[in-house]
Formats: structure tokens, sequence, C-alpha cells
């Protein structure tokens, strides 16, 4: 009981249900495994009483972080204190990103008491030495309504502020304070749009991979030709260097910043001002030729060779002097970013030299702060400077792909991908060490569909490291990606409220839920949403516990519906009728870790896995299983008469699935790119590593050959698919749902 006790206050579950009539004993090895890495020691009996008696004797006025909502009742941390109790808040700086400019507010002082006639709040102390106390601000004149915050609270503006805390008996506490806004942006009702793989995405002037040129170019046509509102891609954020790089998007070196092998090399400006013609004409032939064998040779992409074409072409680059304007660009950038950019460049400076694992570093650079990594910073300073523009020239063509989709008439734009986690040994694991569980990794239990569970690799934060700071780590992260998005897709958003941790060394069935403060975790990312006009959408398949999905749809967080998934599972398990859909949602027929839809409704996607070993029952099982799946969906769409030209017809049966998506309330549909030039290769397929090329293909027609974005913006078949999305005129969204 003791453990389970000590357990239960840290937010580590001691028993899961896989299913709602079954429970699951965690064991006690998992338990005392996962507190060690939030820096509890409960390895013995002894240790565990010690623990727990230090934990429940701690009393603390407040939580390190206190949200607040807007117009909503205050959290008990505020509205239970005592009587009499100042409450001082400490408005963040204005030189904020999304904070409005001018003179910072002055200080909010207030004095907490029992349900009484309004009257003036007192003063509290000073916020921080030597500065003058605040003025007494009156209270409002009216009594709150139902359900409102106390009299005597005086909203804040949204923010991070700090709140100071004294009681009449002289007891003070300090936390961070979230303030946010009720619900995030919505976008336009009935919008439509691509999702693709970026890499993927070969143009006639690719470097042997799609870049941001690419997508500028995909937006641009789509909002003009065929009215979308948003191209949503995979995750851009920076890899793990080396050869191999590991080619997944979902398991980067840092979520931070985006990888600069997304350059269009030539739109950068200094790039037409290079003095060595010579050598970057050598470079664009070499490119020319990875595309060529992508395209035409049956050659796999191949991040690595790309990167070492545009990191020499960016080396002669970066010897362009920036002209003064360019250059003070650069400066703000500089400042804008602070501290985590020269973490994250001084990383990829030192994993030129030492490698791309920084535990293997000399000991001297293992710690971002050690006397060893200043003096590197400084010897490695030109190197420094190279990451950091790459960063800068990243930002620059992400923005201008938003400006691309915003100029073609597109309602949200370019939806960015915000991975679960990051690769152990990358940059920022590096830099933020002490926020990161280490000898953990995020997975998923077993289930119906996986009997061994899954190990992802990922480290965790430490839910008590993000509450203890503010959430600052968190809170850097989605501004930088929000920075240039109309929109964020967060990869198993249900990562918010838990995650599952895995011990290093053991397998995932023996891991365990962890829990974090889902409300702080929601009040950040509405705020930064809300500063940056973007919508959300959560990507919620799979295993999903009580209460999730609500507590996200209350906060504005989308949920993501794919069609073969949504059945009447509380009920006769048959497909739901599109009025049966939710409204508040993004609406798909596939994903990236799923079969193409003419795979599906094919069948291939079944002897694929045959082939390669992965089936858990006969072939002839799983495909008697995926037809009468499938045929019961074409059924469906048969009897609302959707599939006018009968059975037989993919092309035919794929615009009737998307006819059907169109049908339902769902605010977003979701085209996969692939789908519409009957691609039947899935860009990954789970369970695999070197068996299938996973995250390395490009975009195919039907017999597996690839088509450029010059083919597939002039197919027949995506225009004819099209057509079907355009006959769903946009609903007109009620005042305020619009992006700001």
């Amino acid at each position: 009981m003791g453990l389970s006790r000590l357990a239960a206050l840290h937010g580590v579950a001691t028993s899961y249900s896989p299913s709602p009539d079954v429970t699951v004993s965690v064991p006690d090895d998992t338990v005392i495994a996962v507190l060690a890495a939030l820096g509890v020691d409960a390895g013995t009996p002894a240790d565990v009483r010690k623990c727990l008696a230090a934990a429940e004797s701690r009393s603390r006025l407040l939580p390190p972080t206190v949200v607040v909502w807007a117009g909503e009742p205050l959290p008990p941390a505020l509205a239970g204190l005592p009587p009499g109790s100042t409450v001082t808040v400490e408005p963040e700086p204005s030189d904020l990103p999304g904070h409005p400019a001018g003179r910072p507010p002055a200080p909010l002082s207030m004095r907490a008491r029992a349900a009484a006639p309004a009257e003036p709040v007192a003063s509290g102390e000073p916020v921080a030495s030597g500065e003058p106390a605040p003025e007494a601000v009156p209270a409002p004149e009216a009594a709150p309504a139902t359900g409102a915050a106390p009299a005597w609270w005086i909203p804040p503006p949204h923010g991070v502020h700090r709140v100071h805390v004294r009681t009449p008996d002289n007891r003070r506490a300090t936390a961070t304070l979230v303030a946010a806004p009720p619900r995030l942006p919505q976008p336009p009702e009935g919008t439509h749009g691509f999702l693709v793989q970026l890499y993927s995405l070969l143009s006639a002037r690719s470097w042997g991979m799609g870049d941001l040129g690419d997508l500028a170019d995909l937006a641009a046509w789509a909002g003009r030709s065929v009215g979308s509102g948003f191209v949503q891609v995979n995750p851009l954020h920076a890899a793990v260097p080396g050869k191999p790089t590991d080619p997944s998007p979902y398991r980067p070196s840092s979520r931070r910043f985006p990888d600069p092998v997304h350059l269009h090399v030539e739109s950068i400006p200094e790039y037409g001002h290079v003095r060595d013609r010579a050598a970057l004409d050598d470079l664009r032939q070499d490119a020319a030729a990875l595309s060529e064998a992508v395209l035409n040779k049956g050659a796999l992409i191949d991040r690595d060779a790309v990167w070492e074409l545009k990191r020499q072409a960016l080396e002669l680059v970066a010897q362009v002097p920036l002209t003064p304007g360019r250059r003070a660009d650069y400066c703000d950038f500089l400042a804008e970013q602070g501290q985590a950019l020269e973490d994250h460049a001084l990383w990829c400076a030192l994993a030129e030299v030492h490698g791309p694992d920084w535990h293997t570093w000399p000991e001297a650079l293992r710690a971002p702060r050690s006397p060893g990594t200043a003096r590197a910073r400084s010897e490695l300073l030109d190197r420094v400077d190279f990451h950091c523009r790459l960063a800068w020239l990243t930002a620059g063509q992400l923005a201008a792909a938003q400006r691309a989709a915003e100029d073609a008439g597109m309602g949200v734009g370019i939806v960015h991908d915000l991975a679960v986690g990051v690769h152990p040994a990358g940059a920022d694991t590096w830099s933020q060490q002490e926020a990161f569980a280490h000898g953990m990794s995020v997975g998923a239990p077993p289930d119906a569909f996986n009997a061994r569970g899954q190990d992802w690799g990922l480290p965790p934060w430490r839910p008590d490291v993000l509450a203890a700071t503010g959430y600052a780590a968190y809170r850097g992260l989605l501004r930088g990606l929000l920075a240039h998005a109309g929109a964020l897709r967060i990869d198993h958003v249900m990562g918010l409220f838990r995650l599952w941790w895995v011990p290093e060394g053991r397998p995932p069935t023996d891991g365990t839920y962890v829990a974090y403060d889902a409300e702080a975790m929601l009040a950040v990312l509405v705020l930064e949403a809300h500063r940056a006009g973007t919508s959300v959408v959560g990507e919620d398949l799979g295993t999903v516990a009580p209460g999730v999905r609500e507590a996200l749809a209350r906060r504005g967080v989308l949920g993501t519906s794919v069609l073969w998934f949504e059945r009447d599972w509380e009920g006769d398990g048959r497909p739901l009728a599109p009025e049966e859909w939710r409204r508040d949602c993004l609406a798909t027929a596939t994903t990236h870790d799923l079969p193409s839809t003419a795979a599906r409704l094919t069948g291939d996607h079944v002897t694929l896995r045959h082939r390669l070993g992965l089936l858990t029952r006969s072939l002839e099982e799983e495909l008697t299983a995926d037809l009468t799946d499938t045929a019961e969906w074409l059924a469906l769409l048969a009897r609302l008469r959707m599939l006018p030209e009968g059975d037989g017809d993919e092309e035919a049966a794929v615009r009737a699935v998307h006819r059907f998506l169109r049908r339902t309330p769902a605010r977003m549909t979701g085209v996969w790119l692939p789908d519409t030039v009957g691609d039947r290769r899935p860009q990954n397929l789970p369970g695999t590593w070197d068996q299938y090329p996973n995250w390395r293909l490009p975009i195919a027609d039907p017999e597996g050959h690839p088509v450029t974005l010059e083919e597939i913006t002039a197919s027949p078949r995506l225009h004819g698919l099209m057509e079907v999305l355009r006959l769903r005129k946009p609903h007109t969204a009620p005042p305020g749902e619009r992006r700001p």
C-alpha cells in the first residue's frame, strides 16, 4: 500500500485497464524504476516510508503552476486561499511574442476573502525587491454570476504571469500563473485540403526530395485551382544527423527547430550572389541526378545524399555577406530565439566534431552549461553561426509557404505536425537534460491490436519539471511551431494527459502510465494558439482514456476521424452513417500509418503484410476479414447513392469514400495526396524497420511509377476527385469562429 500511495502522489499508475472489464497490475519493479526517473527513491520499504512521509508532510499554498481560464471559476488553489490572503499577479514581460506592445501592465494586487459585499482590494507586497508596492485596485462592483470568479478576483490579461500569495499568518508562496482564453480559434466550417509527407512530393526542380519551395507551390496551386483550405505536412523537425539518418520524421533531434534539409536552396536571396558558380552548377547536376534516380530509376529517397549536396551549397551561400536589411532581420531572429537557438546550433556544431550521440562525447561537453562546453562554444563560433543562419533561412521559407497559402485564399494554410517526442541522443535531450526522464521511453501498452505493446524509443518529459519551470520548454516549443502555421496537428494528443513509460531494457508490457497536468498542458496550448491565431487538430486514434476527448473538445481541439474506424463500437459495430460523425474533427480516409484508399479497397495492404510476415492469421483469413469490412462500407455507400458507377470501379469507389466524408458534419476534410493518383504503397508500415522502405518513397501512380508535383496537379484522376470535394460549400461560421 505504501508504494501505491507514493506512486499516486507522483502520478504513476500501479494498474491500468486495456478494456472496460479488464484491470492489469503494473509490476512493482516498474513502479520503482519510474519513480526513480522522477527523482523519488523507492528502492526499499524503508525508502518508501521515508519518501511517503516527506511527501505527505509537505503543505503547499500553491502548486508550481496554476491555471485560470477566462470567464470560468477560479481553481481551488486560488479560490480556497484563507480569507484575508493577499494575492499579487506580476504580469509577464511585454516583449514576449503575442503580448501587446507598450508599457507592461502594472501588477495586480487583491485580497481573498469570504463571500461579502464588494469592497476596495488591499494592496499587497512589492512583486520584487526594489520595486514600489502596486496600487490598490478596486474590486468589481457587482457580485459575480453563478460559476464565475469571486468578486475579489481581478482577471489578469491572457499570458504566463507570476502569482504571489501571502496569508494572514505570513505564509508565502509564488507560482506560475497561466491565464488562458476558454477555447482555441476554430477553422472555417467545411474546409478541405491535402495531407502529404513533404519529402515524398518531388517537383521537377527538387534536389532529390520534396522541399519548402514545393510546399509553397502546392499550397498556391491547391488554394487557387481546387479551392483547398489547407495543406497538412509531416513534422519538419530537425533530424539527428548521421549515416544513415533515422528517416522517421517522428523521432527528431529537436522539435523546437526545423530541419534545413527542407530548404529550397535556389530561393535563398544570397544564392544568386555566390561567386563560385561552377561549384553550384556541379551540385545542381548531382541533385538532378538524385531526383532522376528517384523518379525514373526506382531509387529510394536518400535524405543523407540530399543533405550532403544542400550542405555544400549552403556553405557557399553562407559566404555571401548579408545586406543591411537582411542582417537586421537575422539579428532580430537571433534575439527572439535566444538561448534555445544558441544551444541547438552548438549541439549541431559539436555533433559535426564528436558524432550525433552526445552521451559518447567527451565528459566535459555532455552538459550545455559546463566550462568545457563554454570553451567549445567560443572555438566553434563560426559553425554555431552557420547553424543559426540555417535555422533563420528555414524559418523564412516556412513563413513564405504560409504566405503563399494565405495569398491563394486558404482559410487555414499550412498545418504543421508536432511529433510526440524526440530522439534520446538529440539536441533537445542535451540542451534540456533536466526536463527529460532519462532511462525511460514512451510507448503504448498491450491492446487488442498489439499484444506485445509498443516502445517508440522517445524519452518523455518529466511532468514535475515542466510544472516547476512554468512549462517553459513546452511554451517555447509551441511558440516556434505556431509562428508560421495556419494550424497544428498534435501526434498522439492523449499524451497531454498521460504517457506510457517503459523502463530501459524492459519490454513494453512492463511499462505504466504517468499522468501530466492536463489542465496546464491544455491551457498553455490554448494560450499559444490563441496568440498565433491558429487551430489545433489532435490525433486521438487508438486507446483513449474516458473523458479525454470531451476535455479536448471543450477547449476547441479538433479530433481525427478515419473512415474505416468510424463504427458503432458500443452498439452493433456497423459503419456510422455520415450524420452520426462528430463535427469538431478532421475527417480522412487514411493517414501516413495506414494503407492508401486504393490499397484498402483492393486488399493490396493485406498481401503486402503477408509478404513481410506481419500477419497473425493465415492470408485467407486476413483477406476474408478485410473483404468483409470493405464490403460493409461499400454497401453503405451504395445505399446512400454515393456510388452510382456500381462495383468494380476503383476510382469511383475512391470518389465515393470522399463523397461520404463531405457528407459528414466534420469541420475539416483531409485528402491523402497519394490517393489522388491511386498510389497503393503506404509511406510507413508500423512494425517494420528494414523490411520496408518507411519514409523514403515518392508519391506514385497505381503501377508504382513515381509522379512529380507537376504531374499530380495535372492528373485527371485528381481533378475528378476534387470535384467531389468542392460540391459541399463551406458553411459560414458563427462570429468568433474564424481565425483572428
